[in-house]
């Protein structure tokens, strides 16, 4: 068994660099082709991020309604403090890039500097996030989709599982793959809202108000005064667009290199163009003095107005689905990169660092799509039902990494730091205050599950921990161990009759050890007597100049006499080596592998469970055209 209790790497980092140095990349040409570009990045990192002006801006307006008609009139107030909040949110997060080329966001920023306990409450709200952020991603594009054709809503959790599948299937080929096969969408999305954002600032009313002709206002009556906690409000959910700002940061190991200045490229693009359309839509809905309707989303409104109900109109529908759908690829590229490091620090299991070929992490990927396929089936497709759940845990890594990189600051302390410290420290009040307003206004519908979740998930972090701790203590990790020695050796050999296979594993066997038993399980009944006599003799008769050892077992087990036989072993000779020889036919064919007994299995368990004995198992390959 090979237990790896490696720590991150973390040569190379440079804390505190305004841009990180070119030298240093980590990635060979060869793997580079499986690595992102910046425009790739964007694609594939941003989509999260990009789809949520979708509902965002609805999410505003849909608190200020309570206020009636002066209460919209703050919706750009509102958004353009969404929108400062975003850019001190990027330009913290290319601080976090540069001074943490190896990803993990705010984790890496509250490891180093807040304790290994706050980082573990950040990479738990982050994985929170990003399952939550691909069940809420698919079930809001398949809503699209069964809006425009209801009969298939009596569907929508097999399509939301199809659509999973596919998102998963992609990105199981790889991050570039998954990159290309969405840029094409996401090209297609931003262009159209900034497209409908230019035209509708060239209109002086709307053209069309088709979408929402027949359906009842949601707008209050009688209100003449905007409260400060309803301001609060809707600046809470409107930050809901904020969410998947960190993807980039989180993944800086997927970039060709130099990873890091690629990353910060990818960080503040996407910080202009989410700005961009969030400020521009938020001006369409004054402009146009829209109000919330049942049954269509804010955005259908703001496209009938500016292009009219037309092909641009259902254009941009058909983009938001798509990209709504396909949003969940933010989360196949940051949670399996940021499982990674959990499992390199001994927080999660070592499976979850392997790469594939195609530098994958194909367990996260794996996992990811297991857990919200779970979710997706629990909700019952209906994104209402998730959405609560959504966007705390990432206010809660937004406050930590914040926090973080002021103590950075503080520490490196290089020229204009008290700037920068203020900086963090003030996003991190706004994104603390986020969090708890959030969560108060949601907490009974939905988001006590978070509460509990989040240190459930430490917990499981914590126990994780102490289990590696104990194996690293046990096989003395870290010291130089004694020089090795030679033993005698015993190799035990489990055989049920003569055959080519049984010569081969005795073969083997006398060239492994010091002396060789075969052992042979016999029952006591009538009908079984014949057998084990007719072996005995053939055995004497063939002479290997092996004993062979008769165990008797009365329940007809396999395992359990084998096992104490050798238990058995051990206790007689302490300072022996004791080895079991399992022989097994392998068949050319898959189909032929399922008629075999799995003795062979049933065996190696038993001694694995039982015993401190070393297993070998003996393949005898069966060739196709064998007769």
């Amino acid at each position: 068994m090979a237990v790896h209790m490696g720590k991150p790497n973390t040569a190379g980092q440079a804390p505190g660099a305004e841009e990180p140095p070119d030298t240093g990349a980590k990635a060979s040409s060869g793997g580079d082709r499986h690595r992102l570009t910046a425009l790739q990045g964007l694609a594939a990192l941003s989509l999260d991020a990009m789809a949520s002006v979708a509902y965002g801006p609805e999410s505003i307006v849909l608190v200020l309604a309570a206020a009636g008609a002066h209460g919209m009139g703050f919706t750009l107030p509102v958004t353009l403090a969404i929108a400062a909040l975003l850019a001190v949110l990027v330009a913290s997060y290319r601080q976090v890039i540069a001074a943490f080329p190896d990803g993990g966001g705010s984790y890496a920023v509250a490891k180093r500097h807040l304790g290994r306990r706050t980082s573990l409450v950040a990479a738990a709200s982050l994985i929170l996030d990003y399952v939550l952020n691909v069940a809420v991603s698919v079930t809001a594009g398949v809503a699209a989709l069964t809006s425009a054709f209801p009969e298939l809503y009596g569907e929508r959790v097999w399509i939301c599982l199809g659509v999973l599948v596919l998102v998963t299937a992609v990105n199981l080929r790889g991050v570039v793959d998954s990159a290309k096969a969405f840029l094409v969408p996401t090209a297609v999305f931003v262009g159209s809202i900034l497209a409908m954002v230019v035209v509708g600032l060239f209109r002086d009313g709307p053209v069309s108000t088709a979408s929402a002709a027949g359906h009842a206002s949601a707008l209050g009556e009688g209100a003449t005064t905007v409260g400060a906690l309803l301001l609060l409000k809707a600046f809470a959910a409107g930050c809901s667009a904020l969410t998947g700002v960190e993807a980039v940061a989180n993944a800086v190991p997927s970039f060709r290199a130099p990873a890091a200045r690629r990353a910060q490229r990818t960080e503040v693009a996407l910080g202009a163009l989410l700005g961009v359309m969030l400020i521009g839509l938020s001006v369409l809905i004054g402009r146009f003095h829209l109000q919330p309707v049942e049954g269509v989303t804010v955005l259908a409104q703001l496209a009938d107005a500016s292009f009219g109900h037309n092909l641009a109109f259902y254009l941009v529908q058909f983009a938001t689905m798509v990209l709504l759908a396909l949003a969940a690829n933010t989360s196949y590229g940051g949670l399996p990169v940021l499982m990674s490091l959990l499992a390199r620090d001994n927080h999660l299991p070592h499976v979850f660092a392997l790469k594939a070929d195609r530098q994958v992490h194909r367990h996260g990927v794996v996992w990811l799509a297991l857990v919200s396929g779970v979710l997706l089936v629990f909700s019952g497709g209906d994104t209402n039902t998730l959405v609560p759940l959504f966007a705390i845990g990432v206010f809660v890594g937004f406050t930590i990494c914040q926090v973080g990189m002021v103590w950075h600051w503080y520490g490196q302390r290089p020229e204009a730091w008290q700037t920068k410290a203020a900086l963090n420290g003030f996003g991190a009040l706004l994104t603390g205050v986020s969090a708890i307003v959030v969560t108060a206004t949601r907490f009974t519908e939905g988001a006590w599950l978070i509460v509990l979740a989040l240190p459930l998930i430490v917990l499981a972090f914590e126990k994780v921990h102490r289990a590696y701790t104990e194996i690293g203590e046990r096989l003395e990790l870290g010291r130089i161990p004694q020089a090795p020695r030679r033993s005698r050796s015993l190799v035990v050999v489990p055989v049920s009759g003569l055959s080519r296979l049984t010569c081969q594993a005795l073969t083997a066997a006398r060239s492994l050890g010091d002396e060789v038993l075969a052992v042979t399980v016999v029952h006591p009944s009538p009908e079984d007597r014949p057998t084990a006599e007719a072996l005995l003799r053939d055995w004497e008769l063939w002479k290997p100049g092996v004993r062979l050892v008769e165990l008797s077992s009365d329940t007809r087990s396999l395992g359990r006499p084998v096992a104490g036989f050798v238990r058995e072993l051990a206790r007689t000779h302490p300072d022996a080596q004791v080895t079991v020889l399992i022989p097994e036919t392998e068949p050319a064919r898959l189909w032929q592998r399922m008629l075999q007994n799995q003795r062979g299995s049933v065996v190696a368990h038993a001694i694995r469970r039982d015993t401190d004995a070393v297993i070998c198992r003996l393949r005898f390959r069966i060739a196709a055209d064998a007769r």
